[in-house]
């Protein structure tokens, strides 16, 4: 998602990458659009949501969606006070991104977008020859977004979308994704029952928000109709759309692994701070397995930034141009490197060469559902067995870690999940 630090069931974005402004769809929303202004009621004191809805009737046929369409779909509508408190929600704690990274690009995933790839090959040839964005790039976001279209959200759009242009915060911006989910409607690209995605308004097989939709989906397949919901093709083609139209540049990689000199100072460096492959090449950077920076289509002069997710001793990167054009579908870099990385391993590369400097790395989503099963046979109460670490599997991984002397960090990391195996192994022994 690409949309208010989001993610469809998989991922909780760091607090690091926190912002005062958002970014989504890779349109830049500023404070002042993201609060109530003076001029607009606060309809939760003032009126009830009918009559807000009645009173932006006027501010929607201004913006294109007929008197008719509006009231169409306004006149059985309900809130959703659940959406206000998604909206207000501030996450517990920051993700380490070696957790981030490991629920996102895991084996299971890997394998799921390679048959993926096979699948919609003839597709995606025709994606990359139209737009000059690799199959891999466009399929990895496919699976970091809803995994494949199986988690694309549950919210009914038009419900959410409405709440939020009535309650609480950033009334103005989401007004304009309630307006445009109607002309989406209005012009017959999707159906209204094909509407739910997100809290926030993103759906999809690529998660669009109502906006970018409108701005940049395609009808790939020829049937007369922007469809990212029920059309692969169209959804896969609108996402390389989107990254084309970001500024990607055909046939230059995203980036690349580096290993930096012992005790360069790696402090100003980041992803808009570009230096040339020169500069970099006399600072004593090298690629991780050691070879030279400059090959295939690279030369002396390619801009590139230094990232450091993890500081200096963690795995280091070199980014180019089509690493900004991924982070410009949701503002994070963990997420354009999740994307990235997830690109390289359905190429066959492999994991990073330097480990993240923790003493418990993160697990696979294979792993968090062994986790919780241990949990549920522990007795706790903390829903479906399905890799999503959530509030109530956090609460319960604290309770159980404190019985066993570990740190209350709530994280389902490595660490817990070694001492409910050798837990187990001794209870089968007994």
């Amino acid at each position: 998602m690409q949309r208010l630090a989001l993610f469809i069931g998989s991922v909780v974005l760091a607090a690091s990458q926190a912002q005062a402004e958002l970014i989504i769809n890779g349109q830049r929303v500023t404070p002042t659009d993201l609060t109530s202004s003076s001029n607009i009621p606060n309809y939760a004191s003032q009126n009830n949501f009918q009559n807000c809805l009645a009173n932006l009737r006027s501010q929607a046929v201004a913006r294109g969606v007929s008197g008719s369409t509006y009231d169409r779909y306004t006149q059985n509508l309900s809130p959703d006070y659940s959406v206000i408190e998604r909206l207000n929600y501030q996450p517990e704690f920051s993700t380490p991104i070696w957790d981030y990274l490991s629920g996102l690009v895991d084996e299971e995933r890997v394998q799921l977008g390679r048959q993926k790839l096979q699948q919609h090959r003839e597709v995606l040839n025709r994606v990359a020859a139209t737009y000059g964005i690799p199959a891999e790039t466009v399929v990895a976001v496919w699976g970091v977004e809803s995994n494949f279209g199986d988690i694309s959200g549950k919210y009914p759009l038009l419900q959410a979308l409405g709440t939020l242009s009535c309650e609480g915060r950033r009334q103005s911006y989401f007004r304009g994704e309630f307006f445009t989910t109607m002309k989406l409607l209005q012009r017959g690209d999707v159906r209204e029952e094909q509407l739910k995605g997100s809290w926030a308004g993103a759906f999809g097989h690529t998660q669009f928000m109502p906006s970018t939709y409108d701005e940049l989906a395609v009808d790939f397949d020829g049937d007369g109709r922007r469809d990212l919901v029920s059309s692969i093709p169209d959804a896969l083609a609108s996402t390389a759309n989107f990254l084309s139209k970001r500024g990607w540049q055909s046939g230059q990689p995203w980036g690349f692994e580096v290993k930096i000199p012992q005790g360069m100072s790696v402090s100003g460096e980041g992803r808009r701070n570009k230096k040339s492959l020169s500069s970099w090449i006399n600072q004593g950077v090298v690629r991780a397995d050691g070879s030279a920076l400059v090959q295939g289509n690279l030369s002396q002069s390619s801009q590139a930034g230094l990232v450091t997710p993890a500081g200096p001793s963690g795995p280091v990167f070199l980014v180019f141009k089509n690493f900004d054009a991924i982070y410009s579908y949701n503002a994070a870099e963990s997420y354009a490197l999740a994307i990235a990385h997830l690109s390289d391993r359905l190429q066959g590369k492999g994991s990073f060469m330097t480990t993240w400097p923790t003493d418990d790395p993160g697990t696979s989503r294979a792993e968090r559902r062994e986790i919780q099963q241990f949990l549920l046979n522990r007795g706790y109460d903390i829903g479906a067995v399905d890799g999503l670490i959530g509030d109530k599997t956090r609460q319960a991984i604290r309770q159980e870690q404190q019985r066993l002397g570990l740190s209350p960090t709530g994280r389902a990391g490595q660490q817990i999940l070694r001492a409910f195996r050798n837990e187990n192994a001794k209870n089968l022994m007994q």
